[in-house]
């Protein structure tokens, strides 16, 4: 299978986008921002949807940098930044917006109540696959799924 590469520009992309996303892990210390330059970026491994079937045994994850651009301040609830062994998993991408203009939040919401508020002025999120793949036995499960 080739790497992913995708690009959201507006919320229907973001919502397929975040479908990708459903169930990554990550580490605070995978976590960089680059203020002066406004670009958000986080490492994860993915969990590969596009690639679970029902029927299989074992599934997917791939190493994957999911990078959002135009930020301009970051804010986060719910976990502790400075534990950098913490394992946070990715349940979506949400953004809300601020007025009639481009502008707004963009949250990554995490499970047990972690999210990673960001200020943006325009959608701008980049996701690609930057690593192999290794299988994994653990399917991600979610209530009443």
């Amino acid at each position: 299978m080739t790497d992913l590469k995708l690009l959201s520009l507006d919320q229907d992309d973001l919502t397929i986008l975040s479908a990708h996303m459903q169930d990554a892990v990550f580490k605070p210390g995978d976590v960089d921002y680059a203020a002066r330059v406004g670009i958000f970026s986080v490492a994860v491994n993915r969990f590969v949807w596009e690639k679970a079937k029902r029927k299989d045994k074992s599934f997917e994850r791939r190493r994957a940098v999911l990078t959002m651009k135009r930020v301009q301040a970051v804010r986060s609830i719910g976990f502790d930044r400075t534990d950098k062994e913490q394992v946070l998993s990715l349940l979506a991408l949400n953004f809300s917006k601020k007025g009639d203009g481009p502008e707004g939040t963009l949250e990554l919401v995490c499970a047990a109540g972690a999210t990673i508020a960001l200020d943006v002025e325009c959608i701008e999120v980049q996701l690609a696959d930057t690593g192999g793949a290794w299988e994994t036995t653990s399917r991600p499960k979610h209530p009443g799924a």
